[in-house]
């Protein structure tokens, strides 16, 4: 088989896996991804994610955390979602979950297929080239695939700094595969954000001080699973019913209209109970009810005490009055944080009531 080839069979045999999208870069195709990361950082925008400060000399470049690494597969596997992720705006009783989450936990999903790429990889192209090495990385590893995805063609980082495909929208999990082989790279994605400005006006907390640029001590989604503390009071009305992410700035994108729900992978179906489901049922949950209801998901890791935390915050928001007992049994919970998000959800729902 000749190297010229390899591509060509890579990409088929990406598709065959379920991945939508396959591109391939140079490993120094993305030489101001280090640059901009240190700046981020430098500003604080990172706000609690210590992880990123403490290997920022290995996400800055796939080098920093490879040398040897030659050429860089970026991998997208679609979760389009079938509704409208805005839908339960309005819905004060459910809680909303962001949409990737809503079904099996992604790493161990993408990370299977790309371990069976490697596999397909390391046997196919090991039959007429020298021995070669590769490594495969969901996002639990230090690697920036947003800005290798778009060197490698897979589409582009928009405004709201999350990858925009032409094809997909911003519906992609994304996955890479570093290796110490020299493919021929892809033509880089090219930014048609244009004029648009519809994901910054849709942020709820003004998470983006300008375009391409994101503090994410304001973002919900962060604020909602990263953040460890109390939510600070100022974004606590703008988080309405969001007890896990949110998908405002994804959910408004033009691009997105191109998304197939069809061409979501089937391993993402959304579970039933994580639709939409009732605040009155989050909040009544213990430590063990949370893990048995979270078993195998993305949301498991946060932990009972932030879900709790997340949901007192949509109850205080929910206008529904019902819920009133079960936030004030939270009252006294073991965690401060908790009775901190207790404390003002009663305070809401209490004026309420008056």
């Amino acid at each position: 088989m000749a190297q010229d080839k390899l591509e060509h069979r890579l990409k088929a045999k990406a598709a065959e896996l379920g991945f939508v999208a396959c591109g391939i870069a140079h490993a120094g195709a993305a030489p101001r991804a280090g640059e901009r990361l240190h700046q981020w950082l430098a500003d604080g925008r990172h706000g609690d994610m210590i992880w990123m400060e403490e290997r920022k000399h290995h996400r800055e470049s796939p080098a920093g955390l490879w040398p040897e690494v030659r050429s860089v597969i970026a991998l997208g596997m679609s979760y389009a979602p079938k509704d409208d992720p805005l839908r339960l705006a309005d819905e004060g009783g459910v809680g909303r979950i962001s949409v990737y989450a809503q079904g099996p936990d992604y790493h161990d999903v993408v990370k299977r297929q790309l371990k069976a790429l490697g596999r397909w990889l390391a046997a196919e192209a090991g039959r007429d080239l020298p021995p070669f090495d590769l490594k495969v990385f969901v996002d639990t590893a230090p690697v920036m695939e947003k800005p290798l995805a778009e060197a490698a063609g897979l589409g582009w980082q928009g405004k709201h700094t999350n990858l925009v495909s032409r094809e997909h929208g911003s519906w992609l999990f994304l996955g890479a595969i570093y290796t110490t082989l020299d493919l021929e790279p892809d033509r880089g994605g090219v930014d048609t954000c244009g004029s648009c400005d519809a994901c910054q006006t849709a942020c709820p907390t003004a998470a983006f001080p300008r375009p391409y640029q994101l503090d994410a001590r304001r973002c919900i989604s962060y604020l909602t699973i990263e953040h460890a503390g109390p939510i600070p009071h100022e974004f606590r009305a703008a988080i309405g019913n969001r007890i896990y992410g949110c998908d405002d700035c994804l959910a408004v994108c033009p691009w997105n209209k191109f998304a197939a729900a069809a061409n979501a992978n089937l391993a993402f179906h959304p579970r039933a109970e994580l639709v939409a489901p009732e605040l009155a049922d989050i909040l009544a949950l213990d430590d063990a009810g949370f893990r048995q209801v979270f078993a195998g998901s993305p949301i498991k890791r946060i932990g009972r005490d932030k879900m709790i935390r997340n949901a007192l915050i949509a109850a205080g928001n929910s206008g529904d009055a019902g819920l009133t007992p079960l936030v004030r049994s939270l009252l006294s919970d073991q965690n401060a944080v908790v009775r901190d998000a207790a404390d003002w959800a009663l305070s809401r729902l209490d004026t309420l009531d008056a």
